[in-house]
């Protein structure tokens, strides 16, 4: 799959060890769903165990990606069962990019958020 492989040029030419663990990460997420669209009983049974792949921090806020991340199960799921190609490859980085972008945004959304002071 050609985002994996993007992934991993990506890992190799990472300085950063947190940005390089948040890809591998995120590699070893993207195999745990290819693997679960291929043994999955049925499409819904796909959705239900992929949305639970640890997107956020005990899926707390996965709700929040749910609009980027349907797109991108969608995607992997019709690669893995029978849609392979082109097209499907670019729907997947395409899918893959627009969900990275809003869960970095939490993410840095979370960090920012200030700290309320205890009043003294």
């Amino acid at each position: 799959m050609r985002l994996m492989e993007e992934l991993l040029r990506h890992i190799a030419q990472e300085q950063s060890l947190f940005r390089a663990q948040l890809l591998r990460e995120d590699l070893a997420r993207l195999n745990k769903l290819r693997d679960l669209a291929r043994t999955a009983a049925s499409a819904a049974a796909y959705e239900k165990g992929a949305l639970r792949l640890g997107w956020t921090l005990g899926n707390l806020r996965t709700h929040e990606l749910r609009e980027p991340l349907d797109v991108l199960l969608d995607a992997v799921y019709a690669y893995e069962t029978g849609t392979a190609g082109e097209e499907q490859e670019a729907r997947i980085v395409e899918a893959w990019h627009a969900l990275h972008r809003i869960r970095m945004e939490r993410l840095v959304g979370c960090l920012s958020t200030p700290v309320p002071r205890p009043t003294e």
